[in-house]
């Protein structure tokens, strides 16, 4: 067996992972080793993934302001002992996952729960969606004796652990034993924010100071790791509303903007906030987003975190490109704006003509 033990199973190899729970594990007050693993079974990305876990770590470049001073400092993640590809290392990932694994993390993209024509099938394969794969590991765990685990995903969903348990019981459903073990698991429900916007080669990203991991309390859920930008919250409810139909939700306005304006290549979000489609964003949260917020009865605290937003999508030291955001523009106009629609209520033809253009 491997002298290495890592209590963190990660899915996912994303820039946002490396300067966000990878740092938050490398810097947390009792560190805690990582086994990251690609899902994709993207080859290109083979060199990524031995940077990751090389003995120096790799770095991560925070800029930005703080209390309103130029900040720039870089620090080394040296939390991530071992990478996996579930394209070819499966066996070892199931003994990871069985041996070894306390918590599982996954942000494997707004795309990663869609279901695949191959997550039925008897067998684990890489035409599975990541619930599927999941729920072969946990089949074989649960087969395995071992104890239980908990399951933190970060995609950008409204409860994603409740999505994602919910996708996984579904999977399960011709296998009442295991399925009834996984309902018993804590997935929690989790919101990460961090601006994340360029990465470094072959591994290592530059990001702002402003991180947050708020982790919804329930039975079984624990902090993944002590650190300063991880919250246990008893609702997610207020942090993410604002997250989602502020920041996000402006990022993919901003996108919309950028597109219909011809979309210039190497445009960068702090750019364009100087630019006509910052202007039309100022104005689409004044005239929708914020009365949407106030028909809640939550205009001042909206308002409170729109400036915030609009300093860190200014921030100067970031070059965060907008082609980056525009990426799976369908997805996200669905469920940043629309679901702002749907929960805001009210007049809105500006946004509503946004999720139109992106479902085109």
């Amino acid at each position: 067996m491997s002298e290495i033990r890592t209590p963190i199973l990660q899915f996912g190899t994303s820039r946002f992972l490396q300067a966000h729970a990878d740092l938050f594990f490398s810097e947390a007050a009792q560190p805690r080793a990582v086994t990251v693993v690609q899902s994709s079974g993207d080859s290109v990305r083979a060199g990524r993934l031995a940077a990751l876990a090389a003995p120096q770590g790799y770095p991560v470049v925070i800029r930005g302001l703080v209390d309103g001073k130029p900040h720039e400092a870089e620090t080394r993640v040296t939390s991530i002992r071992r990478t996996l590809s579930t394209a070819t290392d499966w066996a070892e990932l199931v003994r990871v996952f069985c041996d070894e694994a306390e918590v599982v993390i996954s942000n494997t993209g707004d795309a990663g729960y869609q279901p695949q024509p191959a997550d039925l099938d008897p067998q684990p394969s890489q035409a599975m969606s990541f619930p599927a794969k999941l729920a072969h590991l946990l089949a074989a765990r649960f087969h395995a004796g071992a104890r239980a685990l908990q399951v933190m995903p970060m995609e950008l969903l409204p409860e994603n652990g409740r999505v994602l348990k919910a996708r996984v019981l579904e999977i399960l459903r011709d296998s009442p034993e295991v399925a009834r073990w996984v309902e018993g698991l804590p997935f929690a429900n989790s919101l990460v924010d961090r601006i994340v916007s360029e990465p470094l080669e072959p591994a290592g990203a530059v990001a702002e100071p402003y991180a947050l991991w708020a982790v919804e309390m329930a039975e079984g859920v624990g902090a993944p790791c002590i650190h300063s930008a991880v919250r246990m919250v008893p609702d997610l409810e207020e942090i993410e509303r604002l997250k989602l139909h502020i920041l996000n939700l402006g990022h993919t306005a901003l996108a919309d903007f950028w597109r219909e304006g011809g979309a210039r290549e190497g445009a960068l979000v702090r750019e364009l906030m100087d630019g006509p489609e910052g202007a039309a964003l100022l104005a689409l949260y004044e005239a929708e987003v914020i009365p949407g917020f106030a028909r809640k009865g939550r205009e001042a605290e909206a308002r409170a975190y729109l400036a915030a937003t609009l300093d860190r999508f200014r921030n100067p030291f970031l070059d965060h490109c907008i082609a980056d955001i525009a990426q799976n523009h369908a997805q996200k106009a669905d469920r940043r704006i629309r679901a702002f629609l749907d929960w805001a209520g009210g007049p809105a033809p500006q946004l509503q003509a946004i999720v139109e253009r992106a479902s085109a």
